[in-house]
């Protein structure tokens, strides 16, 4: 398996994710009410699972490494991910800080969380389709077998090291409760992904 392919296997989870976030905020416009846990939940696993581990991944190792091959950072599709991955974490802030006063039934707080809730995942849904349809290709073409090799041991050590022993696994649990709560269908590609490349398996 290709360390593309492994993020892109982490990018169904993240959609699914994204589901369930449109169907909260959907129902705060709809109803003016704001499922405060559901919703944290959300955050959390945008900010340490899409964030902080498949973002950490592709800006710490796959980024570099295909800059290290001529590809670059500035100009280029590298660069636009870069300024994609700031504006989704300013969303994330923007749409905590909105929860506690939209739970509590504050109109205008309700109305700036679906505000960049419907943002995020706007932002993220193009985000990912530019990433599977372009870059990953991209990534691939410039990568010999021993290339694909260090991204797949450093992604690794991503897991193992910098997330932990079984961070991924509960973050994948996470995600597939918040898809039963909202009646989203649960992603399958990321659980093979993560027994080919994860923590050492």
């Amino acid at each position: 398996m290709k360390p593309t392919e492994i993020l892109s296997h982490e990018h169904r989870v993240i959609e699914q994710v994204l589901d369930c976030l449109e169907r909260t905020a959907d129902e705060c416009r709809s109803a003016g009410t704001l499922d405060e846990q559901a919703v944290r939940a959300a955050i959390d696993f945008f900010r340490n699972f899409a964030d902080r581990c498949h973002h950490g991944k592709e800006e710490t190792h796959l980024f570099p490494a295909m800059e290290a091959k001529g590809s670059p950072r500035h100009g280029g599709p590298i660069g636009a991910m870069l300024y994609e991955h700031e504006q989704g974490r300013a969303c994330v802030r923007e749409m905590e800080e909105a929860i506690e006063p939209a739970a509590a039934g504050d109109p205008a707080a309700q109305r700036r969380f679906v505000d960049r809730a419907t943002r995020y995942v706007d932002l993220l849904r193009e985000h990912i389709h530019k990433e599977d349809h372009c870059l990953f290709a991209m990534a691939d073409q410039l990568f010999a077998d021993s290339d694909q090799q260090r991204l797949l041991d450093a992604f690794s050590r991503v897991e193992a090291e910098e997330m932990g022993a079984g961070t991924h696994e509960k973050y994948l649990a996470i995600a597939n409760a918040l898809a039963d709560r909202f009646g989203v269908a649960r992603s399958t590609a990321d659980a093979g992904a993560h027994r080919h490349a994860c923590c050492g398996h």
